[in-house]
């Protein structure tokens, strides 16, 4: 008898079990994202001129994957001349280019960078932590904020009150907190 029989004699139940015991687990949403974006950057790698090795890459590499990857990007970043720069809508079509929008960016780079450390890279030379990486998505958020007329400024936080009311010895105390 072979093992496919005595699979099917053992209940349907048990053989979708035993079956599925062979498949990989399925992977989050995250980690095919980061794998995805991490074998992206490989390539780009390899097809650099001169190939450039994992070990020899260094945030200049990085800058140029980003701005590479500009050319597949779907948002309209208005330029200084365009009648919509500084718009929050665009009522027209006009000639200003599409750009890879700064919140995948910085997605992205957050993935490479910890794909980078899990595939035996140092986190002291992660070349996406570098923090020209950080200062060029800072210019990316802030121009493409400007053309889109949305300001970026940190919002001071709101100090909230809570009111706690606790009885001690039949009389009610009131105690006022602030959290910050």
């Amino acid at each position: 008898m072979s093992s496919e029989q005595r699979l099917r004699e053992v209940g349907e139940g048990t053989t979708s079990t035993i079956a599925n015991h062979h498949q990989p687990p399925q992977l989050s949403r995250y980690v095919s994202q980061k794998r995805r974006d991490w074998n992206t950057f490989g390539q780009y790698l390899k097809n650099h001129k001169p190939p450039v090795p994992l070990s020899n890459c260094n945030y200049n590499h990085v800058l140029h994957f980003l701005r590479y990857l500009d050319q597949f990007g779907k948002t309209k970043v208005h330029l200084h001349g365009c009648i919509f720069f500084g718009e929050s809508e665009q009522t027209e079509p006009c000639t200003c280019p599409l750009r890879q929008a700064w919140g995948s960016l910085d997605a992205l780079i957050g993935r490479l960078r910890a794909a980078y450390e899990e595939n035996g890279g140092l986190q002291e030379t992660n070349p996406f932590a570098n923090s020209a990486i950080r200062i060029y998505l800072r210019e990316v958020r802030d121009s493409q904020a400007k053309a889109r007329g949305i300001s970026y400024k940190k919002k001071k936080k709101k100090k909230r009150k809570i009111q706690i009311n606790s009885s001690n010895n039949n009389e009610t105390a009131a105690a006022t907190f602030q959290l910050h």
